[in-house]
Order: structure tokens, then sequence, then C-alpha cells
């Protein structure tokens, strides 16, 4: 499908590598020193996951060769302070958000799933695909219901899966998933960390085979 080119994931995680995979093309790991995920205040928080794919772009170890394209993602949580159910999702809902990473320690993973038991979220990914002459980059939104969560549930949750890695402290593959998740709105693979329908369509896009 993309002949002529070499494709780059700068990511550690085993999840992403398994759904790049799935497209079925050739490419490598390659990862350097991690860029901080800081951002600043002024940025519209619908835009935070797309900075940090394109600062962690931006800041790869080595100059890109003419026929490499690097991929990067950050995948982010955003909850609402109040509980509510599934709608429409602007800008303003988001702005008003938790964001939620990867949690800090067990506590903090209670903590997170607490906050997501019995209300809606929002998994937003950003994904940036940069060559050595050109960056461009896109948002995946995918919203998120739980059931309530019994506090025994999210023990056996962390106690057994350990979702220190995930942001969200939730992997959407994992127990929690299948006996938590009552409705999914959007890419379930870009809960998983790379909303692969869209890379697929950006890449063929970015290599002219669209």
């Amino acid at each position: 499908m993309f002949d002529g080119y070499r494709f780059i994931l700068a990511s550690k995680s085993p999840r992403r590598y398994e759904l790049l995979a799935g497209l079925d093309i050739e490419f490598k790991v390659e990862t350097g020193p991690e860029a901080p995920e800081a951002f600043n205040g002024d940025i519209p928080q619908s835009q935070v996951p797309e900075y940090l794919a394109k600062h962690k772009s931006l800041a790869f170890h080595r100059p890109l060769e003419p026929d490499e394209v690097l991929i990067t993602a950050d995948t982010l949580v955003f909850c609402p302070e109040e509980k509510q159910g599934s709608g429409v999702l602007t800008d303003e809902i988001l702005q008003k958000c938790q964001i939620l990473g990867k949690p800090t320690d067990r506590e903090d993973a209670v903590s997170i799933l607490s906050l997501l038991s019995d209300n809606t979220h929002y998994v937003l990914t950003g994904v940036a695909l940069r060559t050595s002459k050109a960056i461009r980059s896109f948002t995946a939104v995918t919203e998120v219901t739980f059931k309530e969560l019994t506090p025994e549930e999210i023990s056996y949750y962390i106690d057994n899966y350990a979702p220190y890695d995930k942001a969200g402290a939730y992997g959407v593959q994992e127990w929690i998933g299948h006996i938590g998740i009552t409705a999914i709105k959007g890419s379930y693979y870009n809960v998983m960390g790379l909303p692969v329908q869209s890379l697929y369509e950006e890449l063929c896009k970015l290599c002219g085979k669209k």
C-alpha cells in the first residue's frame, strides 16, 4: 500500500504497536528520551492531546530521512466534574472537564475510577504524522459511559491489572471494560490508544493514495 515509505512508531506502548500492526504496514519502533508532557495553560483543553503528539514528534531524537514517516500519539481522558449522560460534545464541555492522565499510584487510580464510575467521559487521542518536510496532525474523540462501579470492583481491577500505564486508569480491552462499560460512541481503538481507521485515512493522504 505504501511502497517507498518507511514508518516509525515513536511509542513504547504495546497497545499502539498491536493496533498499528493491524494496518498491515511495515514499521519499526524507535524511541528516544521521553519528552515532558507539559503544556501551556492557554491552550484549549480540546487541543491538548494533539499539541502533545506534535511536541513528541518535534522532540524526536534525530532528523528524519526523506522516505521516513514518524508517528506519535498522546491519549488523555476528559471527565466532567458533574455526572452527565451522552450528548453533543462541545469545546465548552471539554474545557470544564478534568484531564485524567496515567495514575501515579494506587490511591490515584482509585480516585480516577471513582470519577469515571456511573458517568460519561471522553477519550481524546492526538496523532501527529511527520516527514522530513512537513507535519500533519488530528484528534479523535470517543465517548465512553461506565456503569456504577462498586469499591470492590475498582479494587479488584487495580490489584489484578495494575493500570498505571493507562490514561484514565483503565484498559477498555481488560476486565473493567468487559464488566463496566455500558456504551461507546466513536472508535473503540481510540480508547485503546490509537484511532487506526482515522490514522489509515491520514496516511493515505500523506502518501498520495487519496
